[in-house]
C-alpha cells in the first residue's frame, strides 16, 4: 500500500503551524498537521494567564531580535496585527488592550485555538503523533510517523517551536531537522526569562516597583518583581533577551522622578528622621531597608550633604547588578536564536537550498519582545509559508 500523499505536511500544531495550515489549504491543497501533544495549540491555551496576548498594536520589525534584523520585515508587512485583529472580529472574539499595546482575549485563550482550528478545518490533524524519520525524495518528502505509518508531502513545514517550557514537550527537534538538511542554527538560549541572584533578594520576595531596566540593548520601563531566587517582572523578562552570562544589568528604580531633588526635598522636610525611614517615602519599606544595608547608609538624612545625596541618586538611577544566571528553559517564554535566516527566503520562509522545505515561528532566529510580538511572528510567518505553498498548486 503506497503512503498517503499530501501537498503539505506541517510539523507542529501550535500558533504558526495552525496559521500555516489555514492558508496552505485555502486553494484546495491537501494538508496534514502532526503534533506530539494531546491537543492542538497548547501554548496558546496557557499564554497570557489563559487570556492569550495574541498580538500588539505596535508590532513592527524593531520589536524583534535576530542576527538579520531585516529578515522579519517582509512577513510582518504582508500579514500585520490588523489582519489578525480582523480575523478575531470575523469569529466574534472580543478583546481588550491591557497596556503598551498588548491585546488579550476578553474570555479565554481557547477561543483563539478554536478559531485557528476552524480556519484550518480542511487539514487532517494527527495528535499524539511524531515524525520518526524524514527523508528528501524527488517529489518532496517522505515521513515515517511514530505509529509506523508513512506519508509523503510535496512541501514540509517545520513549526516545532523552540526549547522553552520542556514540560509541554518542547525540544530541539526542529533545530536537528534543520541541520539534517544542511541549515545552520544560531546559538539558542532562554529568553523572556527571570534572572537569578541566589538568595540575595529572598527577603524582598513579592516586592514590586516600576523601573527602567537595561542590559546591552534597549531600555524597558515596566514593573520589576523581586522573587525568592532573583528578579522577574516584565522589565526583567524583556532585558533577559539581551543579557549574557557574566554581564551586568542596570536598573533605574525611580524612573519618573529626579532622585537627587527628591532626596533634598525629604531632607528639608524631615531631615531629623533616619535615612531608612525617609527612603521608605520613595520605595517600598522592605526595599528601602535593603538599600540602606546594601549601600551602607545609616544615620539621619540631615547628616547627608548634597555630594552624598548625589552619590545615592546616581545609584538609584544606575543600580548595577550581576545575575548568577537565569531560570532557564523551564520558565522561559521563548527561545532566542534558531534556524539561521541566511538560509531562508524572507518572503516565503522556504529554504534556499532544499526546495519545498519551510521553517516558521519560534524555530527560526526571530525572537520578539514580551507583549504579543512572538504570536504576531507566528501569524505572519505562518501566513507567509502557507500562502506560498497554496500558490504553488
Amino acid at each position: 500500500m503506497s503512503p498517503r500523499h499530501y501537498d503539505c505536511i506541517i510539523l507542529g500544531a501550535g500558533a504558526a503551524g495552525l496559521m500555516c495550515a489555514a492558508y496552505a489549504g485555502a486553494k484546495g491543497g491537501r494538508v496534514l498537521v502532526i503534533d506530539h501533544a494531546k491537543a492542538a495549540g497548547e501554548k496558546i491555551r496557557i499564554s497570557g494567564g489563559g487570556r492569550c496576548n495574541f498580538t500588539n498594536l505596535y508590532a513592527g520589525a524593531d520589536n524583534f531580535i535576530s542576527a538579520n534584523p531585516h529578515f522579519a520585515k517582509s512577513a510582518l508587512a504582508r500579514y500585520r496585527q490588523w489582519d489578525f485583529i480582523d480575523l478575531m472580529g470575523r469569529h466574534g472574539i472580543a478583546w481588550h488592550e491591557k497596556t503598551l499595546g498588548q491585546l488579550f482575549c476578553d474570555n479565554s485563550a481557547r477561543d483563539v485555538v478554536r478559531m485557528l482550528l476552524d480556519e484550518a478545518h480542511l487539514a487532517d490533524l494527527l495528535l499524539q503523533t511524531s515524525a520518526q524519520s524524514i527523508t528528501k525524495t524527488e517529489s518532496g518528502f517522505a515521513v515515517t510517523l511514530s505509529d509506523g505509518r508513512a506519508v509523503t508531502g510535496a512541501a514540509l513545514v517545520v513549526a516545532t517551536g523552540g526549547k522553552s517550557i520542556p514540560k509541554m514537550g518542547a525540544s530541539g527537534f526542529g533545530y536537528q531537522l534543520a541541520e539534517q538538511f544542511g541549515h545552520a542554527v544560531t546559538e539558542t538560549r532562554p529568553a523572556l526569562v527571570p534572572l537569578t541572584f541566589g538568595d540575595r533578594f529572598a527577603g524582598l520576595a513579592g516586592t514590586a516597583l516600576p523601573a527602567r531596566a537595561h542590559a546591552d540593548g534597549p531600555s524597558f520601563s515596566e514593573a520589576v518583581l523581586f522573587t525568592h531566587r532573583g528578579l522577574s517582572g516584565p522589565a526583567i523578562l524583556q532585558i533577559s533577551s539581551y543579557w549574557r552570562e557574566g554581564g551586568e544589568i542596570a536598573l533605574n528604580i525611580l524612573p519618573d522622578t529626579d532622585p537627587f531633588q527628591a532626596l533634598r526635598d525629604l531632607r528639608a522636610r524631615a531631615g531629623a528622621k533616619s535615612i531608612n525611614t525617609m527612603l521608605a517615602d520613595l520605595f517600598p519599606a522592605r526595599l528601602a531597608a535593603f538599600l540602606c544595608d546594601d549601600w551602607h547608609l545609616s544615620g539621619n538624612l540631615a547628616d547627608y550633604p548634597d555630594t552624598r545625596l548625589r552619590e545615592i541618586a546616581a545609584r538609584i538611577t544606575d543600580w548595577r547588578l550581576t545575575p548568577a544566571g537565569s531560570e532557564g528553559y523551564r520558565t522561559a517564554e521563548v527561545t532566542l536564536g534558531g534556524v539561521d535566516t541566511d538560509g531562508l527566503n524572507a518572503r516565503t520562509m522556504e529554504s534556499k537550498t532544499v526546495p519545498g522545505l519551510y521553517f516558521i515561528g519560534e524555530v527560526v532566529d526571530v525572537t520578539g519582545w514580551l507583549g504579543g510580538f512572538n504570536f504576531q511572528w507566528a501569524w505572519s510567518s505562518g501566513h507567509a509559508a502557507g500562502t506560498a505553498i497554496a500558490d504553488r498548486r
